[in-house]
């Protein structure tokens, strides 16, 4: 039996490959096409659901274009140009639109599923690379004979495979092929679907609850139906006809106890299924506080969940109760009815605690006397009827040991949640709000601001900015005369009170974004990940923070950089906290993370535009840098930007200059780019010639065309009516001694100040800098 890859069957024939090859190429993705054959057939093929909305066809794209960069990232390169190929997809990816992708891929593999079918009849090409199950060729068969025996587009065949033998005729994706002939071979089609755990859709777990509800329904008509048959043998006479029926009752009572049970099964199913998709979603918030991408709408369909199974809920408690109130027998303690009946309550009471969540979280890094919003948001408000009365929501901040106490007693507390505060927080209250036209029921806190904070005494080398708090959110609602208290806890924040706790303080809340499981102790996080988990974390906050992702010769000098001098070369290796923010890079006064803030921040504020282009190769260490400097090309004015290795939130030119070997320049920081920006540095260093290839630019480019974009228009010096010279700056660099030539803007018959120094003195109307 071959197991030869679809993309390798249609390549064995040179027309196929060539239909192929321009369909790609349309959008340009032949490349990642060829380069990961496999992984793209098995990804897409195994999915069993195929989406029918646009909410979910941007859900699972946005999906497969997380999972595509990361194994793109994660594929070990043996040669320069493998690398210089996976850095120019990893940035066709990010510039094509995740939708866009995926459906042409899509699409794309359904044709040449089509084109096998075609080969195939041939007998030409080999078969079974995706042998279909017998469940799956039969309901295949099914579906061509529902069709009357004709055609069967070949999308349909794709889906009623992927579905296992369900139908999902009208559930077909984008790029439909055209019509695959009766006769066909439905396995030649390539239709082996590996046999995967699909990923929950919400809209078929809302179906299963409204299935078993209406069937539930069918139950509680059961339990009114003994109800009369129990009050009827109460009122009739003491006959042998009335023993008969009354053992029959007692039959019907005890069918009905199981009918119940079994209800009671299926319906904590569904629970289960819904409170796990609702912890998924808190998930992903947490990784969208690092920068991931996140879908908020998802938050509406689970709601749509939480409204059925809470109808559900009470249908079944109220049944339950029915039954032990209105049949009671003698000498039958009704123990299974009793404990049914409180094993639905703490069903219930669960439900409507955890749909009483934060929808907005408030900022993790939240400094004193500053504004700032956040909200929260009940599940189960319309549905429960607190809507009409809604409650006032109050919110208090508690630190890690009061929340831990409060979450391991949280259904015995009293309500005295202000004794638990370890601050004060002004405007800390909000009436909840009933939206009718969307059904959200939240309360939003826009202007909240924290006035003091009660910090716990530090142990060993603990430091403010290791120190998690958390926003605890409370409300008192009334429901049928009694009352209902809920609250929830935000993720964690850390309290400062000056900008420069902000890095320690963001490494603290990317670990625990990174790595905490939401169901836990507050705020318990591991203290070792490996190094794939580390990786995804630090390429999606430098992406999102900077709009372009991380290469994967960026992440193997983080790699590097983090493991010091002991590199293992494992892959899986676990790097520890303390190694990630507390330690000291060898020979420097700052940690690996104090020195991947300042860059991400130096990107963010003065690079941006200059690194989404791919001008800056960035991470990349000094001596890696001389020798791929010495190896070009290009030879004399080659140059590269790399990040300093020394001085925290630097970036230096590193050049080739007129004598053959390499020069590299003082690392520029922020605050010289406030002066006079880095394009237009570049553009004054006339020994600048030609940029060298980075990880996205793969080729050489002249100086001016790679930087020009971004240079700023100079306009020539006026005179001023006061009499005063204008002046600009300019930066020159001093290339052979104290007097010796300057190279940059033209030389000017002047003794030059010493080396290193710095001049802001008029000179013809310019300024220099000399470093």
């Amino acid at each position: 039996m071959s197991s030869m890859s679809l993309w390798k069957r249609i390549s064995s024939h040179a027309d196929c490959e060539q239909r192929m090859a321009a369909y790609y190429n349309k959008k340009g993705l032949y490349e990642l096409r060829l380069c990961l054959a496999p992984w793209i057939e098995d990804r897409i093929m195994s999915e069993q659901i195929t989406p029918n909305s646009a909410e979910q066809l941007e859900r699972v794209a946005l999906k497969f274009n997380e999972d595509l960069q990361q194994k793109l990232l994660s594929t070990r390169a043996s040669d320069q140009a493998l690398k210089y190929r996976i850095v120019e997809l990893c940035a066709l990816i990010q510039r094509t639109p995740a939708v866009e992708l995926y459906s042409h891929l899509r699409s794309g593999l359904q044709k040449e599923l089509q084109l096998a079918a075609e080969k195939s009849a041939d007998q030409s090409m080999p078969l079974n690379s995706y042998n279909m199950n017998n469940s799956a060729a039969a309901a295949a068969a099914t579906a061509v004979a529902m069709n009357g025996g004709g055609y069967m587009d070949a999308t349909e065949l794709i889906n009623v495979a992927a579905l296992g033998g369900t139908s999902a005729v009208n559930m077909a994706g984008p790029g439909f092929l055209p019509n695959v002939g009766a006769g066909a071979n439905v396995t030649s089609l390539g239709l082996n679907m590996p046999m995967v755990t699909a990923k929950v859709e919400l809209f078929e777990v809302h179906n299963e609850i409204l299935q078993a509800y209406n069937e539930f329904t069918t139950c509680a008509k059961g339990v009114e139906v003994l109800i009369q048959s129990y009050s009827y043998m109460l009122s009739s006479p003491n006959t042998p006809e009335t023993e008969t029926f009354c053992k029959r009752v007692i039959e019907q009572k005890n069918a009905s106890v199981l009918r119940l049970q079994h209800s009671l099964m299926s319906y904590e199913k569904l629970h289960d299924l819904v409170i796990a998709e609702l912890n998924n979603w808190r998930r992903q918030q947490a990784l969208a506080g690092n920068g991931a991408q996140f879908s908020e709408n998802r938050l509406d369909e689970i709601q749509r969940c939480f409204d059925l199974l809470e109808a559900f809920v009470t249908l079944l408690l109220q049944t339950i109760k029915d039954a032990l109130l209105h049949v009671r027998f003698p000498n039958d303690p009704d123990r299974e009815l009793n404990c049914l009946f409180e094993q639905v309550q703490m069903l219930q009471k669960s439900l409507v605690l955890s749909a009483f969540i934060v929808d907005k979280q408030p900022p993790q890094v939240m400094k004193t006397n500053t504004r700032f919003a956040a909200s929260v948001r009940w599940l189960l408000g319309s549905q429960l009827g607190i809507h009409r009365n809604p409650p006032q929501v109050e919110c208090v901040i508690m630190s890690e040991l009061h929340s831990q106490r409060f979450v391991s007693r949280g259904s015995t507390m009293d309500g005295n949640f202000a004794g638990q505060s370890s601050g004060e927080i002004q405007n800390c209250t909000s009436t909840m709000e009933y939206q009718q036209s969307n059904h959200v029921f939240s309360a939003s806190f826009r202007n909240m601001q924290l006035k003091k904070i009660k910090r716990a005494e530090k142990k060993g080398t603990e430091s403010v900015m290791d120190e998690k708090f958390a926003l605890l959110f409370h409300a008192t609602a009334t429901v049928s005369d009694y009352q209902i208290r809920v609250w929830t806890l935000s993720l964690p924040v850390v309290v400062i009170v000056h900008g420069n706790q902000e890095p320690q303080s963001w490494a603290t809340i990317t670990w625990d974004n990174a790595f905490a499981e939401i169901v836990r102790d507050p705020f318990v996080v591991t203290d070792r990940v490996t190094w794939g988990q580390l990786s995804v974390a630090l390429n999606t906050k430098f992406g999102s923070c900077t709009q372009r992702a991380l290469t994967t010769e960026n992440l193997e000098f983080l790699y590097e950089k983090l493991q010091r001098d002991n590199i293992a070369g494992e892959r899986n290796e676990c790097i520890s906290w303390n190694q990630f923010c507390k330690e000291p890079l060898p020979d420097r006064q700052f940690t690996f993370w104090e020195w991947f803030f300042a860059i991400m921040k130096l990107t963010k504020d003065h690079l941006l535009s200059m690194w989404r282009a791919g001008r800056i190769t960035g991470f990349i260490n000094k001596a890696k840098a001389h020798d791929d400097l010495m190896r070009a090309t290009t030879g004399i004015g080659t140059f590269l930007l790399r990040f300093s290795d020394s001085e925290l939130g630097g970036v230096t030119i590193a050049y080739v200059n007129e004598c053959g070997s390499v020069t590299m320049l003082s690392p520029w920081t922020a605050r010289d780019f406030q002066i006079l920006n880095l394009a237009d540095r570049i553009r004054d260093l006339e020994m600048l010639r030609c940029l060298h290839p980075t990880d996205v630019n793969v080729l050489p480019l002249d100086r001016d065309l790679a930087f020009g974009e971004f240079y700023t228009q100079r306009s020539e010096a006026t005179p001023r009516v006061d009499g005063y010279v204008p002046s600009t700056i300019r930066v020159q660099v001093r290339t052979s001694g104290d007097t010796g030539s300057i190279s940059g803007t033209p030389h000017h018959s002047m003794q030059s100040p010493p080396q290193d120094s710095m001049s802001l003195g008029n000179l013809q109307n310019s300024t220099i800098m000399h470093l």
